[in-house]
């Protein structure tokens, strides 16, 4: 019987109630599927340690030497056993703090000692260490790298650990050899240097040396990548073949607004602009996806493409994630609107428009005269309906679920054109896998006359200095942000509050007015602070992250971030963005306290080093790992990496995508005899979701 079809229960040192188990911890039913479960780490164990040469930088370590004395501590449950090991001219501390009473010890008995190593006033020791006598030492246990597997609370107490798990795959080895089928065509194997599906099994779990492991995982790293890219690929061949509104023209409402811009449009929103219409005029409906830093002009972009839209008979919607943020949309796209008169009508709808000036937006919208909607959620409701919606853009959208951002396909019966913005710059390595259906443009570029920000990291111990720093800003007639991880004090967490920096700062600056605003906070008293301090009625801004997005005060010039340590990179860099908006010189200042892990060093050390936010962006990657960042940019994300990375396989990924691309460019429905392997794979792995993402992205 094939591995993929035996049953777990069957396989040797397995039985019903481990198998039991296996399924609930693991998902494991088959042998091929425990074959599957990769080991996270290895161990050398064909090197032997002395115990001078120990570090505190070593993982796992092996040592041959004799127990010179020994002695229980305590009774019944609380008893533990210290030991005393000596390697001929060292000596360290062996504990066991439970199953004591089963260890037994002997005297003149040469023994192989293995385990993790930790430094204790100076001596080395050693917790639950693995004792065996030396007559009892096997080859495997003094040769080859070891192979470690994740485990559960559940799976240890039934004797199911990394070393049950070990014997049990040990037991499946022999039947790999009569082969098993690949799941990677001969082709590619050979062209990308790919070990073999049964190769590669044998040595990810019991490696001949450290070559044939990495090998065995670059073939796994590169099957998981290749399937992942392949099922992105082919959900945007098909969705090429998709209808869209053809909008070739472009009419003279954009070339009034075009005209009227007091200032140039970059060369990278130009370019941005092109591909769009490249996009609308092609008779195929556009999924893509705008990249731009914070202040790159992205909102100027989407307005001229809502244009185009208009020029073309259709209307356009924007939809922004808060209150805050599509206000913001709305008095931008007011102001650069100002001089087309009554061309273009922009309408606003949030959770906050009363039923009664309702009524005229879903009016308009259904007789044609509202030309753009603005709004949040809202726009997504049932009774919120058009008479041509053809260009939507969605702000943010990794803050919207994949079913909300659904429903705006159900406003017109051909899908709208779809724009995708963020100011969160996305690494490479994830734009290929959470947004590799979609194009991808970037304005790379700042408008003219921007200064850089300049970001300084403090000490808190140094606020006096930063309170003199504002003063002199205030005076110049400049405004600052003052935000703080925490709303409200508490007692486990050592950090500075909203609450109390308030009162604090109303003390130190009693003579200029400073507003607070906070995620709890009614709407209504949230947008009365927010718009106070960008009428400039109020010099301070103290408030949490809520002003992360969507604010927009060029008088604004400082940021100073409490406890910065408390954020990662991206969140720093956006809650940076809101200053650096006008014409003059601005600051940040990350304020942390005096001991920092080394990895809060690094975050801080980048920040100060450059304001780029795609280098930043893969700095985040590589210091939190994909796991947090996929979570903030796509909730839900249907690929469950096993073994593969994001923040470490880039060039892998690459390769697999561009194998991926070979194929379908050839083979668009993976149609052909030759690569139903991929289609038949496809099927088994599942990635594909309830939804289609390429289509509501």
């Amino acid at each position: 019987m094939e591995l993929s079809q035996r049953d777990i229960t069957y396989c040797k040192n397995v039985g019903a109630k481990r198998a039991d188990i296996l399924r609930s911890e693991l998902g494991v039913s088959t042998a091929m599927d425990l074959l599957r479960c990769y080991p996270y780490k290895y161990i050398d164990r064909s090197r032997f340690y002395r115990i001078a040469e120990l570090d505190d930088e070593d993982t796992y370590v092996q040592i041959i030497g004799e127990v010179t004395e020994w002695h229980t501590i305590g009774i019944g449950k609380a008893q533990r056993l210290s030991a005393t090991f000596f390697d001929g001219t060292h000596q360290c501390e062996l504990v066991w703090f439970q199953g004591a009473k089963y260890v037994k010890l002997m005297r003149g008995v040469k023994y192989l000692l293995f385990g993790k190593p930790s430094r204790f006033q100076h001596v080395y020791n050693f917790v639950h260490p693995e004792l065996t006598p030396w007559d009892k030492v096997t080859p495997e246990m003094t040769q080859g790298l070891e192979p470690y597997y994740n485990t559960t609370e559940k799976m240890k107490r039934h004797g199911l650990n990394s070393k049950a798990l070990r014997t049990i795959i040990a037991g499946l080895i022999p039947d790999l050899k009569a082969g098993v089928p690949d799941t990677i065509g001969a082709d590619i194997l050979q062209r990308y240097r790919l070990m073999s599906l049964t190769e590669a099994l044998v040595n990810i779990h019991f490696p001949k040396d450290t070559p044939s492991m990495q090998n065995a995982r670059a073939r796994f790293k590169f099957e998981e990548l290749f399937y992942v890219q392949l099922q992105i690929l082919r959900q945007m061949k098909r969705r090429e073949q998709n209808p869209g509104f053809a909008m070739p023209t472009v009419g003279s409402r954009f070339h009034a607004l075009y005209k009227a811009l007091p200032f140039e449009l970059t060369g990278a929103q130009k370019r941005v602009i092109r591909e769009i219409h490249d996009d609308l005029k092609s008779g195929r409906q556009m999924n893509r996806l705008l990249q731009g830093d914070v202040g790159s002009g992205k909102t100027l972009v989407a307005l001229m493409c809502c244009l185009l839209a208009i020029d073309n008979g259709y209307q356009a919607c924007i939809m922004a994630p808060t209150e805050i943020l599509a206000n913001q949309h709305y008095e931008t796209l007011k102001a650069f609107l100002a001089p087309l008169g009554d061309a273009v009508h922009v309408a606003l709808l949030t959770g906050s428009t009363t039923a009664k000036n309702r009524v005229p937006v879903h009016n308009g919208l259904l007789n044609g005269t509202i030309n753009i909607l603005i709004g949040t959620h809202a726009l997504l409701e049932e009774s919120v309906q058009w008479r041509n919606l053809g260009f939507v853009v969605i702000d943010e959208q990794h803050r919207f679920g994949v079913a909300q951002r659904a429903k705006l396909w159900t406003k017109n019966q051909t899908p709208p054109h779809i724009l995708v913005m963020t100011a969160t710059p996305i690494p490479r390595t994830l734009a290929m896998t959470v947004y590799g259906d979609l194009q991808v443009s970037v304005i790379d570029e700042l408008p003219p006359g921007r200064k850089p920000v300049q970001t300084i990291h403090y000490s808190l111990q140094k606020r006096a200095q930063v309170y003199s720093f504002l003063r002199k800003q205030i005076q110049d007639g400049r405004q600052v942000y003052v935000v703080y991880p925490l709303i409200k004090e508490n007692e486990k967490l050592d950090l500075q509050d909203l609450q109390n920096g308030f009162n604090e700062l109303c003390e130190a600056f009693p003579e200029y007015m400073i507003s607070m605003v906070h995620g709890q906070m009614k709407a209504a008293d949230k947008d009365l602070q927010m718009q106070r301090f960008a009428a400039g009625e109020t010099q301070i801004l103290v408030a949490t992250t809520v002003i992360e997005v969507g604010v927009n005060v060029p008088n604004a010039t400082v940021m100073i971030i409490q406890n910065a340590e408390r954020f990662g990179l991206s969140q720093l860099h956006q809650l940076r963005g809101r200053v650096g908006r006008g014409g003059d010189q601005s600051y940040c200042i990350l304020m942390t306290d005096l001991e920092l892990s080394k990895d809060t060093r690094k975050r801080m050390d980048i920040m100060v080093a450059t304001n780029d936010g795609f280098r930043i962006a893969e700095a985040d990657l590589q210091l939190r790992g994909p796991g947090d960042l996929e979570g903030t940019m796509q909730s839900g994300t249907p690929f469950d990496l096993h073994i593969a990375s994001l923040a470490t396989d880039g060039q892998i990924l690459t390769l697999a995508r561009q194998a991926a691309m070979e194929i379908l460019d050839r083979d668009p429905l993976l149609e052909d005899e030759y690569n139903r392997i991929y289609k038949r794979q496809l099927d088994i792995l599942r990635i594909s979701q309830s939804y289609n993402w390429g289509e509501i992205s």
